[in-house]
């Protein structure tokens, strides 16, 4: 597959735009992350703020190994800030936490899609992981049906990064929403939070096109084997 030349035209731009996204996200953090905010408040300080001041006091904020690793795990209802975000009282840590609450607020109050890419994490993983080995032996063994049940399962990880947008991006907004509510920051500041959200936010837009292009090129092979 990465040998055949459809597929390089097809992925070249996507990668281009991950590594460009990723670069970006990098850039980004780094900069703001040796400005400190006004009210010298850490990472986990302005989660933990957050989250008490809509009732959830029961969500814990954790630190968490690794760099640009924060996350909100649902399934042991956690905030988990990396160590550059969890203590640092730059912008760009009282952003990310911020972001990071934003998912514990739409977990709280049932957030739709965030509740539809929770149920797609099983099936979006096996997608992911097993999907190409199963067009694969379709393509192989000139099976159509067993070729499209490798497409359903690609398709099913596309979702996910699909449905991946609009979490990230309500959270973002929760996000921005909360700081300025809460008094965190000033005009400046919002905008430096907002480049760093924004950054972030094409990795996860990278990450969908990357998904679509792959997916239309199995499709793409796929019904060629009916010409065929």
């Amino acid at each position: 597959m990465i040998f055949d030349p459809l597929y390089i035209i097809m992925m070249l731009p996507t990668i281009i735009l991950m590594l460009w996204a990723q670069h970006k996200v990098k850039s980004t953090f780094s900069k703001y992350s040796q400005v400190p905010n006004q009210r010298r408040m850490t990472g986990a300080e302005a989660a933990r703020y957050i989250l008490d001041s809509h009732g959830l006091s029961h969500v814990p904020v954790e630190p968490v190994a690794g760099e640009l690793t924060d996350h909100y795990d649902p399934r042991s209802r956690t905030l988990r800030l990396s160590e550059p975000v969890y203590r640092s009282t730059s912008v760009a840590a009282l952003g990310i936490a911020a972001h990071e609450a934003g998912h514990a607020l739409q977990h709280a109050e049932g957030y739709a899609p965030l509740q539809v890419r929770g149920a797609l994490v099983p099936v979006a993983s096996i997608g992911s992981n097993f999907g190409f080995i199963i067009v694969f032996l379709g393509l192989i063994l000139q099976l159509q049906p067993l070729a499209w049940v490798g497409i359903a399962m690609f398709g099913a990880a596309t979702l996910f990064a699909l449905v991946t947008l609009p979490v990230e991006f309500n959270a973002s907004a929760r996000a921005m929403t909360e700081l300025q509510t809460l008094g965190f920051i000033d005009r400046t500041e919002y905008d430096q939070n907002r480049q760093v959200l924004n950054a972030a936010a094409w990795t996860y837009i990278a990450g969908f096109a990357a998904a679509v292009m792959t997916l239309l090129y199995w499709v793409m092979l796929v019904l060629g084997m009916r010409r065929d």
